[in-house]
């Protein structure tokens, strides 16, 4: 190397300390709970193909109205700045149970032109946790297997060192899965099957890569203790780990069996402030003032910024401005910066495009987004 390459590299070298400086006591001082970051809603649903599009819109047009968006891979969405997953698990430890979407004769019948094999590589065929929306009309996915989506986000992790929490958003789909008679349906979900997930969800990450309840919890009697005293792990401590939420609050009595304060489990529930499970409270359709109350006591939040594509639909960007201002954590949307609204241009981004930024509300004082995480290049 030159010795005026070697110059300018050191001279490189010495400018980026004070912020690499900064940047490792920033992370020391900011904890998980108090970034911000944009989710997605159903993030492996990849929308419809042509003919099933047609036919859901002229038989269910209210519903398809709710449902007409579409995601990029998991890895595309990481790599745009998302950094919230939802994901919709059935279970079918027998294999097949979703391997014949009743809308593909549906098609056929209404002598539509025949679309593309939903699933070429037959996963549907493989026992295990499936992921996927309506079933029968709206059934392709990003990752059909829970699993491959636990090892996508995974191999994005070890490929981005150092990036802020991911968190996933689990929820169990039970019974009726969409709007056609006689559709498939989802099995119900116990204390086992529960069980089965966690093993699959550590089967993919070790444990030292979860933030899980009991990491939390610590030496407090309950999870909310510790939440409210400030326990949630400092960025030091959290980066280049995943947090799992359970959505469904009607699913925790199942998931909480022989698991008290989710002892052992992987999962936060779903909880209400007062109980002693809670740490995650969903606040989907909260106002911004219930919002922020609940993230100054400490509790970690999702909410969503539109619906039933509505917001991108009219470019309504009022509820998308409140929460953006607001304590919430995650803000889940339909429309991320990588797949704006067709209709409108509607997205959900952070100012900057910043991938996680200092909460707006509950932040310590001189919080420097900049240092927090810039998106993937």
């Amino acid at each position: 190397m030159s010795s005026w390459r070697s110059f300018a590299f050191l001279s490189l070298v010495l400018l980026s300390l004070p912020s690499l400086a900064q940047k490792s006591a920033q992370d020391k001082a900011v904890h998980l709970n108090q970034i911000q970051v944009i989710g997605t809603h159903n993030s492996y649903n990849m929308g419809f193909a042509p003919s099933e599009g047609k036919y859901f819109e002229e038989h269910y047009p209210k519903q398809f109205h709710g449902v007409e968006y579409h995601h990029q891979t998991l890895t595309k969405q990481l790599d745009a700045g998302v950094r919230q997953i939802e994901l919709d698990i059935v279970q079918d430890p027998k294999g097949g149970r979703f391997s014949h979407p009743k809308g593909v004769e549906l098609v056929k019948e209404a002598g539509l032109p025949a679309d593309p094999d939903f699933d070429p590589n037959h996963d549907m065929d493989k026992p295990g946790f499936k992921t996927i929306h309506l079933g029968d009309l709206n059934q392709r996915s990003a990752c059909p297997l829970f699993v491959k989506c636990l090892q996508e986000v995974r191999a994005w992790s070890k490929a981005h060192k150092g990036h802020v929490p991911v968190f996933f958003l689990i929820e169990d789909k039970q019974g009726k899965l969409g709007p056609l008679p006689g559709g498939v349906t989802a099995e119900p979900w116990t204390a086992e099957t529960w069980d089965a997930m966690d093993k699959e969800i550590r089967s993919v990450f070790p444990e030292k890569e979860i933030v899980t309840p009991d990491k939390v919890r610590g030496k407090y009697a309950t999870l909310e203790e510790a939440v409210l005293a400030g326990k949630w792990p400092t960025l030091r401590e959290a980066r280049g780990k995943v947090v799992f939420l359970l959505y469904n609050r009607k699913s925790a009595p199942d998931y909480l069996k022989g698991h008290a304060m989710m002892k052992g489990r992987v999962l936060f529930v779903n909880g209400r402030p007062g109980e002693p499970e809670a740490g995650f409270v969903e606040q989907d359709a909260g106002k911004a003032a219930e919002i922020d109350a609940l993230a100054k006591k400490g509790y970690l939040i999702r909410s969503r910024s539109d619906y039933n594509t509505d917001q991108g639909r009219t470019n309504d960007t009022r509820r998308r401005e409140e929460l953006l201002g607001s304590g919430a954590q995650m803000i889940s949307t339909d429309f991320p910066v990588s797949e704006p609204a067709p209709w409108t241009g509607y997205t959900v981004v952070l100012p900057g495009g910043l991938a996680a930024r200092c909460n707006p509300v509950n932040a310590p004082a001189g919080c420097d987004s900049a240092l927090i995480e810039p998106k993937s290049k």
